[in-house]
């Protein structure tokens, strides 16, 4: 685990809550979660822009908004993500627009002048395939990343190393975090490229509302996957911004496991669905077990409060709310 820099105080940055906060892709499923973190902690100057108002793969745009703005913090949520289908439609989309907006923050985050400390979010699809289990920190770059998501995973990387490279030559405090499968309000509920739980909650919801007499999901519903609400990802960043200064990259994730068959019978309780759950055993179940070690985060002090129930009836209410009444 990296030590904490000489020029860094723990604890500065919960300090420091006028300090002026760039938070990049606010409007995202991970950004818009840091920025109600944030500004429920108090933090009073939060600059956020949309697409429209700043391009962040223009790499000349960025450079004008941070020598005009001068945050003095910094957290990269923004990312060009997607499914399986999109990443295999979309290669080069996937790949360059990551390496531009991570790239351009990044270098402009350390010509601008003001930056004390910069967080940079991935992805944990940046470790291979055939990773150990859990999966820890040092499971990166040693084989093979899933070919699916090869493009996105090979841009988080450059952004880990980049933070890495930023800090070793010219002392940039650029701290980077890996969260696991992350679940909560604004997901993707589009329903051919979401994820697998807000896919679920779709469906359920779907089969609710036609008065269905059944839910047919694919595979036995034996393989083991973890989930982390978003704010508990944001409450991670801000204890992170605030304690961790060290080169290595940090896991972020739940610490529990959950079966397909337990959290899709979660769903369809929280859901209300009253009909049957099918399991079609024709059909492949994927990776039999995904789950970070997260146990460094763990050692620095930092836990998960938000229970998968809990947050699954919030984020329920969220998608009725947001999604289902605006259809």
């Amino acid at each position: 685990m990296g030590s904490l820099d000489s020029d860094f105080s723990a604890g500065s940055f919960l300090s420091d809550k006028s300090g002026k906060v760039f938070v990049a892709g606010h409007l995202g499923l991970v950004g818009s979660a840091v920025h109600r973190r944030l500004a429920s902690l108090g933090f009073t100057d939060i600059v956020v822009k949309s697409r429209a108002e700043l391009d962040l793969t223009r790499q000349a745009a960025v450079e004008e908004f941070f020598s005009s703005e001068k945050p003095r913090y910094v957290i990269v949520a923004a990312a060009k993500v997607g499914g399986i289908h999109a990443n295999s439609k979309y290669p080069a989309d996937f790949i360059a627009c990551n390496l531009q907006i991570q790239t351009n923050i990044i270098d402009a985050a350390l010509k601008c002048g003001s930056v004390k400390k910069l967080l940079f979010l991935g992805s944990s699809c940046i470790y291979p395939k055939m990773a150990p289990q859990p999966i820890p920190e040092s499971a990166l770059l040693s084989g093979p990343l899933e070919p699916t998501n090869e493009w996105y995973a090979v841009a988080k990387i450059a952004g880990i190393k980049m933070c890495q490279a930023y800090r070793l030559q010219h002392g940039l405090d650029a701290i980077s975090a890996m969260p696991t499968n992350l679940y909560g309000p604004r997901d993707n509920f589009h329903p051919e490229n979401s994820h697998v739980l807000p896919a679920l909650i779709r469906r359920f919801h779907e089969a609710k509302v036609n008065d269905a007499k059944e839910v047919v999901v694919w595979g036995t519903g034996s393989p083991l996957r973890e989930f982390l609400h978003v704010d508990d990802l944001a409450d991670a960043v801000v204890f992170l911004m605030d304690r961790y200064s060290g080169l290595e990259h940090v896991n972020v994730g739940s610490g529990s496991e959950v079966t397909i068959k337990e959290l899709a019978e979660l769903v369809k309780e929280v859901v209300g669905f009253q009909g049957e759950l099918v399991w079609d055993k024709t059909k492949p179940d994927g990776t039999p077990r995904k789950l970070m070690d997260s146990s460094r985060l763990a050692s620095m002090g930092w836990t998960p409060k938000i229970p998968l129930r809990e947050g699954l009836i919030e984020t329920y209410k969220w998608y009725v709310e947001n999604v289902v009444k605006k259809q």
